[in-house]
């Protein structure tokens, strides 16, 4: 078991569910029965602090988000390949994908495209961790949804289509 990446995904899962409620550290801080610092909640938000069990629970009761769960998410990430060290991007594919969700990383990829960047990209962590952070998304969401591509609710050819 890896105690670093499991204090990296939990710290991203706390930053996650604050940007979430759109609350600074500061204001998620005042909603805390004992006192910490903002700057020791960001330490855990990086990962590069560990809190007690005790402080992992007042963190999660006022982000009003389940331990249990929270706890899962961290584990599926850490235990599975879906929370890659860096994953490549086609960003001209990007430009152009419609889904709401990804409108920061579509903007984005324009840019670049227009920039005459390459037209793939390999992000690393902290890029797909920002950018997940731009969508209201959760780093393991983004990197499922930048696998699946654009098209990946429409029905292939060789589906058929209901017509009623």
């Amino acid at each position: 078991m890896d105690g670093v990446a499991y204090q990296r995904a939990l710290g991203r899962e706390l930053q996650q569910l604050r940007m979430r409620r759109r609350w600074t550290r500061a204001q998620l801080v005042q909603r805390l029965p004992n006192e910490l610092s903002a700057q020791a909640l960001a330490s855990y938000e990086t990962g590069t602090r560990s809190c007690t069990v005790v402080r992992f629970v007042q963190l999660c009761t006022a982000l009003e988000a389940s331990p249990h769960d929270l706890l899962e998410r961290v584990h599926d990430q850490v235990s599975h390949e879906e929370y890659p060290a860096s994953l490549k991007v086609d960003l001209v594919e990007l430009a152009d994908d419609e889904r709401p969700e990804l409108a920061p990383a579509r903007r984005w990829a324009a840019t670049e495209v227009a920039r005459h960047a390459p037209g793939t990209r390999d992000l690393d962590l902290a890029a797909l961790e920002s950018l997940a952070a731009l969508c209201g998304l959760s780093t393991v969401e983004l990197v499922r949804m930048l696998r699946s591509g654009p098209n990946a609710d429409e029905p292939t050819a060789d589906e058929p289509e209901n017509h009623g």
